[in-house]
């Protein structure tokens, strides 16, 4: 699979994550079910894969989505994606929830699509990160935060909290960090 049909895959997979609000307004606790077993079960997984073993299916998904940084090590980024929403679930109110997660799923693809494919302007304090892909995971985080609140104050928050993190050279920690710091960012400006 070609980087840019891969990093669509993979970005595709990320974006799930934003789902998990909806089924929590559904049914909160098979929602955390939901997203500590199908963290659990991809831990299994990506173990058994890394041992040499395949799964049908779940073994050839990850192949095709894993970066070049992940091949020959485990790719821990969907485990970091699924306990991120589970925390933001857990320490969080609804909305700011929803925020946060949003940031996460919307605001990192957006990061990583956009930096990928058109980022020109790497600054060397940016450790590789561009900032065409920092602008375009604030712009994301915070109009999906003002969707959920109709209200800049927290949007502008929690976009500035995301393009934080987002300059990090968190690597897979992202997808842990993001959410928390954008949640916790809301809940200060709300």
């Amino acid at each position: 699979m070609g980087k840019l049909k891969a990093e669509f895959a993979r970005k595709g997979l990320h974006l799930l994550i934003a789902l998990a609000p909806a089924l929590a307004a559904i049914n909160y606790s098979h929602t955390a079910l939901l997203l500590m077993g199908g963290t659990l079960f991809y831990t299994l997984a990506e173990s058994l894969r890394f041992l040499g073993f395949s799964l049908p299916v779940i073994s050839s998904i990850t192949g095709a989505v894993l970066r070049k940084r992940e091949q020959g090590r485990f790719a821990l980024a969907p485990v970091t994606l699924g306990l991120g929403a589970l925390l933001t679930l857990l320490i969080f109110p609804a909305p700011v929830a929803a925020a946060a997660i949003y940031a996460l799923a919307f605001g990192d693809s957006a990061s990583s699509l956009v930096g990928s494919f058109l980022g020109r302007l790497r600054p060397t304090f940016m450790a590789g990160k561009s900032i065409e892909g920092s602008l375009a995971c604030f712009a994301a985080s915070a109009l999906a935060t003002f969707l959920v609140f109709w209200d800049w104050k927290p949007a502008l928050a929690v976009g500035a909290a995301s393009l934080l993190i987002d300059l990090l050279p968190l690597e897979d920690f992202d997808n842990l960090a993001l959410p928390l710091v954008a949640g916790l960012a809301a809940s200060i400006a709300i």
